[in-house]
């Protein structure tokens, strides 16, 4: 009798434990997959903190193809259309190649071209008649009064905001962009001296097709040197603020009442 007592209870010691590790194994499962929430939150917020901090060129946040305004014009510059974007820049490079190598003058090329054109229509024209085919269909042109009121309005909308911000330049409240106007006139002052226009147009135009594309590529180590100029700039800005910015005397424009 005593040893069947003794076997009942080893029976219910060993149920009890069975129990409890069940019952531990559940409370562990549920501890465990709330804190696996947890660290997915912490891990979710710890990324997005990180990427807020990470310094993009210009304050850029947006990828390339939206800061060039996205649509087709991007798809060229970013060469998602080789075929496309190959045939822009072989256009350009042609006109470059005939204007300014070839010294080709832009009224003659104009002049011969409609000579062409007129002469190639006319004929077709009146030699519609004699070969048996129907004359070609000269599309009328008609420029609308709400387009031409529209480009109006927009140009006027820009030169206006141009107005103002070499009013605010000049007014003398923010020397740093004061300077920084001054420097960039200044390059593009050097810049003509050394190119024409055509010719420091194509260049901007090869470097449309060119930069954003390597920037997209490499834009992280772009960004991380970008972001050492821009500390080290800092502190030289802050330097020479210091010992001669500071020093020069400033006085409030007061605004004049124009008729």
């Amino acid at each position: 009798m005593a040893d069947n007592a003794n076997e009942h209870e080893k029976h219910e010691s060993a149920a009890e434990s069975l129990i409890d590790k069940i019952t531990e194994k559940f409370h562990g499962s549920d501890s465990s997959s709330s804190d696996s929430d947890d660290d997915d939150k912490g891990i979710k917020s710890a990324a997005s903190s990180a990427k807020a901090k990470i310094y993009r060129l210009f304050g850029r946040e947006q990828p390339v193809h939206k800061v060039l305004g996205g649509g087709k014009p991007a798809d060229i510059f970013l060469w998602r259309d080789k075929k496309v974007s190959a045939g822009v820049l072989g256009f350009a490079t042609a006109i470059w190649v005939l204007f300014e190598l070839i010294e080709y003058h832009l009224l003659s090329l104009v002049c011969h071209m409609l000579i062409l054109g007129l002469a190639i229509i006319f004929l077709w024209s009146n030699a519609s008649s004699f070969i048996n085919k129907s004359p070609p269909k000269i599309p009328e042109v008609v420029l609308r009064e709400d387009i031409v009121i529209g480009v109006a309005n927009a140009l006027r909308i820009e030169f206006n905001r141009a107005f103002a911000i070499l009013r605010d330049i000049v007014s003398g409240k923010d020397l740093k962009k004061f300077l920084a106007v001054i420097a960039g006139l200044w390059v593009l002052s050097m810049l003509g001296s050394c190119f024409n226009f055509l010719t420091l147009f194509y260049i901007c135009f090869v470097l449309l097709h060119t930069v954003p594309l390597l920037y997209e590529k490499y834009d992280d180590q772009i960004d991380a040197f970008a972001e050492k100029a821009e500390v080290e700039l800092k502190k030289q800005y802050a330097v020479f603020d210091a010992k001669v910015l500071s020093k020069i005397p400033k006085g409030p424009l007061k605004d004049k009442k124009f008729l």
